[in-house]
């Protein structure tokens, strides 16, 4: 058998960052890269149906071994193969340190890049244990290549222990999810599951049914240069104008002072000069009438500033993401309660918690495919201090396997 982190060290290594200018599909070629490399390993393992389609998914079949695989349900495992733009994933060096002892991690291809103990207090769950960490001049690449990993070591250990019953299980790989655009093509149907779980979630325990509702708001502003010699009554800078829209917004309800279910506006790129200016906002909220009111909120900043600065001056454009998957799953409360009898056959406690954020499952379960998020035992996601415990990757791979054989348990 395939190495768990011999899998993934190989993974990261492949650029696979997602590209929200992008027009193609996927929205980088190095995600097909990674497809191909996955299917050409799923033909190895005897998954013979193996392939990448036209938009990039990668999706495969491990045929059960019941009597009757059409007495349980079909269970999808999915992971993405994109990462994060919020660093770079050209080169990644990943670095295996072994047996941690406690202490700040220094990354030594930047030493100036420091995982502290002070800022991570859960580094003391993992003294003892051995950490992957990129060099320090890039992203790891866990989310979620630590997901496809722990996925593929499952299905790899199903394989060579027929004696764990299992019903039929897809497995599908997707792209471009770190810019909300994992599922724009997935078809639910063809796919064929019942339920599904998608991989992707953070630290060891953690099992969640519940996300963001999530909006994209754009505003646009339209200014008029003149030359500063010649500007009174005339020049409308946007620069200054964008400076006063950020400003308006509440600074205690960003993404640094928010926890738990509390919302958020979260200014993600904002460029402007005399002429014109552009914001970029991430609305998120749990509730959804908190989240509309947000969004209502947002027009009437620009409602406002057309006031002062004339008709025109604002445009906002505002364009749902995805909705909170609890409204689907608490329909559908045997695909949490699945997953946590897998969790505590594995020795983990299900920590069943809201995620601050959305998976390609969030969409899923409002077309059809009920599908929690399990933990990959990450931290730090999106950036050069993220760091992933190789024994919480092996407690995930357990979890997998021990959902496959719930679901069959069902016969």
């Amino acid at each position: 058998m395939r190495d768990l982190i011999d899998r993934f060290l190989d993974y990261v290594k492949v650029e696979t960052t997602s590209d929200e200018g992008s027009d193609t599909f996927p929205s980088t070629p190095g995600q097909r890269v990674l497809g191909q490399k996955l299917v050409d390993e799923l033909h190895g393992l005897g998954l013979t149906d193996a392939a990448m389609d036209a938009n990039g998914y990668v999706f495969a079949t491990l045929s059960g071994n019941l009597a009757d695989n059409s007495a349980v349900p079909v269970v999808g495992l999915l992971a993405h193969m994109d990462t994060s733009d919020g660093a770079s994933g050209k080169d990644v060096n990943p670095i295996v340190h072994r047996d941690y002892q406690g202490g700040d991690i220094v990354l030594p291809g930047d030493p100036s890049v420091v995982i502290t103990e002070a800022d991570n207090p859960d580094l003391a769950n993992y003294v003892g244990q051995d950490i992957i960490t990129a060099d320090g001049t890039t992203l790891l690449g866990a989310d979620d290549k630590a997901g496809i990993a722990e996925t593929m070591t499952a299905v790899e250990y199903l394989l060579a222990h027929p004696e764990i019953k299992h019903g039929d299980i897809r497995i599908g790989f997707t792209p471009d999810e770190e810019i909300g655009q994992g599922t724009d093509h997935f078809d639910v149907a063809a796919f064929g599951a019942d339920v599904a779980y998608t991989i992707d979630g953070g630290r060891l325990g953690e099992l969640e049914n519940e996300n963001f509702n999530a909006a994209t708001a754009v505003y646009t502003i339209n200014g008029v240069n003149v030359h500063p010699g010649d500007a009174y009554g005339k020049m409308k800078n946007a620069a200054l104008i964008a400076g006063e829209l950020s400003q308006m917004l509440p600074a205690d309800e960003t993404p640094a002072t928010t926890r738990d279910r509390e919302g958020f506006f979260h200014l993600y790129d904002m460029k402007a000069d005399e002429s014109e200016g552009t914001l970029k906002y991430l609305v998120r909220d749990h509730d959804a009438a908190k989240f509309e009111e947000r969004k209502d909120q947002l027009q009437l900043y620009a409602d406002f500033l057309n006031v002062v600065y004339g008709a025109g001056t604002i445009e906002l454009t505002i364009t749902d993401s995805y909705k909170n998957m609890k409204e689907v799953l608490d329909q559908h409360p045997e695909a949490t309660e699945n997953a946590a009898v897998a969790y505590r056959r594995a020795g983990v406690d299900p920590e069943i918690v809201p995620i601050r954020g959305g998976t390609d499952g969030a969409r899923l379960s409002f077309m059809g495919l009920p599908c929690p998020n399990v933990f990959t035992g990450g931290h730090n996601y999106h950036g050069k201090l993220e760091y992933i415990p190789v024994r919480s990757m092996e407690k995930a791979v357990e979890v997998i396997v021990n959902i496959a054989e719930v679901y069959a348990e069902g016969v």
